[in-house]
C-alpha cells in the first residue's frame, strides 16, 4: 500500500469516528463518568475497528495502538474544561499517534535524513517558512505599533485589539497564500467582503473606522509585500 494513501485512510477514519459516528450523548456521559463511562470504550473500539477496516487486516497492531491511545486521550480530555486549547491538544495528540504509526510502518531514518538534506539546500522553502511566521504575530506587533495613535482614542480598545489580532493573522496568511499563487483578484474579493462586514456594523465611530481602515490596509500591504519578496 502506498504510504500516503495509508496515512490518508487513517486520517479519514479518525474524522469519521471522532466527529460523525460519535453521538453527543456519548460525549456528555464521558464528561461525567470519565474512564468509568462504557461509551468511552465503545467509541475507542469503533475508532480502532474503522482504522483496521480501512488500512487492512495485516496492520492490526496499528489499529490496536489507535484504539488504546484514543481511549486514553479522550479519557484525559474528559477531565479538562471546555476550551479550545484542550480541543486542539486532544486532536493534536490523536494526529500525532497516526503520524507515529505511519512513520514506523513506512519511513526509514535514512530517507528522513535525505529529505532534510534536500530541504536545507533549498532557499525557497526557508524563505516561505520565514514569510509565514512573519505575517502572524511579528507583523501583528508591527501593525499594533503603527496604529497606536488611533488605538489610544478608542474606547474599549482591549477587546477590539484582541479580536483584531486573530482576524489580522488569518487575513495576512490568506493574502500571502494568494500572492504566492498569483491570485490577486481574490485579494480584492477578500477586501470587499471585509469592507461589507465592517459597513454593516452598528458602532461606526469615526476614529474606530479610521483605525480599522488603516489597520486593514497596513495588514494587507505587509502580506502582499512579503509575498512579492518571496517571489523575487
Amino acid at each position: 500500500m502506498i504510504a500516503s494513501t495509508w496515512f490518508i485512510k487513517l486520517l479519514l477514519a479518525h474524522l469519521l469516528t471522532d466527529f460523525i459516528l460519535q453521538p453527543t450523548p456519548w460525549i456528555h456521559e464521558r464528561e461525567v463518568k470519565h474512564f468509568a463511562s462504557p461509551k468511552l470504550y465503545v467509541h475507542g473500539c469503533i475508532t480502532g475497528f474503522v482504522a483496521w477496516l480501512f488500512i487492512g487486516w495485516q496492520y492490526w497492531l496499528t489499529a490496536l495502538i489507535i484504539l488504546i491511545t484514543h481511549v486514553l486521550i479522550d479519557g484525559w480530555k474528559s477531565y479538562q474544561q471546555k476550551h479550545v486549547r484542550y480541543f486542539l491538544m486532544d486532536q493534536l495528540a490523536h494526529l500525532s499517534v497516526i503520524a507515529i504509526c505511519w512513520y514506523f510502518s513506512f519511513v526509514k531514518w535514512e530517507d528522513v535524513l535525505q529529505v532534510i538534506g534536500l530541504l536545507n539546500g533549498q532557499t525557497i522553502y526557508w524563505k516561505t517558512i520565514t514569510a509565514f511566521v512573519f505575517v502572524t504575530v511579528p507583523a501583528g506587533i508591527l501593525i499594533d505599533q503603527l496604529t497606536q495613535h488611533w488605538q489610544e482614542k478608542i474606547e474599549n480598545r482591549a477587546s477590539l485589539a484582541n479580536a483584531g489580532k486573530w482576524i489580522g493573522i488569518i487575513e495576512r496568511v490568506l493574502v500571502l497564500i494568494l500572492v504566492i499563487q498569483n491570485q490577486y483578484a481574490a485579494i480584492g474579493l477578500l477586501i470587499t467582503a471585509k469592507g461589507i462586514i465592517r459597513f454593516n456594523e452598528k458602532d461606526r465611530q469615526e476614529i474606530k473606522t479610521e483605525y480599522l481602515v488603516v489597520g486593514t490596509l497596513t495588514s494587507i500591504a505587509i502580506a502582499i509585500i512579503t509575498g512579492l519578496c518571496i517571489k523575487l
